[in-house]
């Protein structure tokens, strides 16, 4: 089992409350560099296609400021490729991306589309950046993630939260059994494996116990917690469960 479980901060929302008025604050870069000091690992930003919350200048002014690794969430697109490789940052991650989706709804389809992704994260690599791959915890697009290259896959836990919020136990515990079966074999086939989506205090433990896991990207709950708690304690305090839990 690693000796340090990673925690990667999305700060994305702090940028979706800047852009709900418009100006500069809350500025996100601010908060990357709250996080870092805090105990953040990575940094996770997500820039969209229609720029919702993090924006170009936000990329740019993180690629700058963060002496911690940022991990850059995009679509497989053409546009998305570009900004990357004129910025390499240390990882990219691939998720799906749909206009209407209010976040992430699933993972990546990537079993019926090898070949094209394939071609999409060869440059990628080639420029020095970590890929990985947020897709769910299915066999077959595990499968397909290592045949294409990618180097990280990050199970998507959305699916085993919901189902703990809602008190739906049975269900949560069979989503947590298939994150458990689907996090061994990625680590068997060599893959590292990370995990998110939705994980909060009451949901981060059993996860953060796998032994394969080696990084959690944490967000929306997190920049939630801190409107109540500030964003030093509310990181400290999931650090602190992840760790108990690894332990």
């Amino acid at each position: 089992m690693p000796d340090h479980l990673r925690l990667g901060v999305n700060i994305d929302h702090v940028a979706t409350v800047r852009n709900a008025r418009g100006g500069a604050v809350p500025d996100p870069v601010r908060a990357a560099k709250l996080a870092e000091e805090a105990g953040a690992d990575g940094i996770t930003a997500h820039l969209r296609e229609d720029r919702r919350h993090i924006s170009d200048t936000d990329i740019e002014a993180l690629m700058e400021t963060l002496s911690t690794p940022l991990n850059f969430e995009m679509a497989a697109t053409d546009e998305m490729q570009a900004i990357a490789l004129r910025h390499v940052p240390h990882a990219v991650c691939l998720v799906p991306e749909r206009r209407e989706e209010r976040t992430t709804e699933g993972g990546l389809e990537v079993a019926k589309d090898e070949n094209r992704l394939a071609h999409f994260i060869a440059p990628l690599r080639d420029a020095g950046c970590r890929v990985s791959i947020f897709i769910a915890a299915d066999k077959r697009q595990i499968e397909a993630a290592h045949r294409i290259g990618a180097e990280v896959i990050e199970l998507h836990t959305g699916a085993y939260c919901d189902a703990h919020a809602e008190e739906r136990f049975s269900e949560r515990d069979q989503e947590l059994g298939k994150l458990t079966e689907m996090a061994a074999f990625a680590d068997d086939l060599g893959l590292e494996v990370h995990a998110g989506h939705g994980l909060t205090y009451d949901t981060v433990a059993p996860v953060a116990a796998l032994p394969q896991v080696r990084e959690l990207n944490i967000g929306h709950f997190l920049i939630g917690e801190a409107i109540f708690r500030g964003l030093d304690p509310a990181i400290k305090e999931m650090r602190r469960i992840m760790d108990d839990a690894r332990a």
